[in-house]
């Protein structure tokens, strides 16, 4: 990242933590989503991740990390949550409940730590692509290094075919 860019809260935490990180940048002035930035960016979707936040029945509010190409399945999410059910939070509310906006939310640095479950799907790769905070910034680094900095667990938590 360059000196005179504005360094995102999920980006101050792997440095603090000393945690290795890639970080690419892209233009993009408005939301588009991961498959296209993998695309842009010349990534295997493979290694690509996505950041879902839900709120489960008892109105608290569940992190969960999927590769771009699959679907979270809200059984097995609300299941490793401990929840009866969880739902996506609504838009609206992202910004209030994570500090990050749609297109730019990462399970680093949210507002609060909430539980976080990444798909066990990223042990199986060396490394792994999610957003650093803002759109137009993608970070990539070791899923167990995103556990460490994000607090997370893995879980089986995506559809299979």
């Amino acid at each position: 990242m360059s000196k005179k860019e504005a360094k995102t809260n999920a980006v101050r935490i792997l440095e603090t933590m000393k945690i290795p990180y890639e970080a690419r940048t892209y233009e993009c002035d408005e939301f588009v989503d991961a498959s296209q930035i993998a695309d842009t960016l010349g990534l295997d979707h493979k290694g690509m991740y996505k950041t879902i936040t839900t709120v489960g029945k008892s109105g608290g509010y569940y992190v969960f990390v999927v590769p771009i190409d699959d679907e979270i399945d809200f059984k097995k999410a609300a299941k490793a949550a401990g929840e009866k059910s969880i739902e996506m939070l609504h838009l609206k509310d992202l910004t209030k409940v994570t500090g990050y906006i749609r297109g730019g939310c990462t399970s680093i640095g949210m507002k609060k730590q909430y539980p976080t479950f990444v798909d066990e799907s990223a042990k199986e790769l060396d490394r792994i692509t999610v957003s650093g905070g803002r759109i137009g910034l993608q970070i990539t680094l070791a899923p167990d290094d995103l556990l460490k900095a994000d607090k997370g667990v893995y879980a089986d938590i995506i559809r299979r075919a």
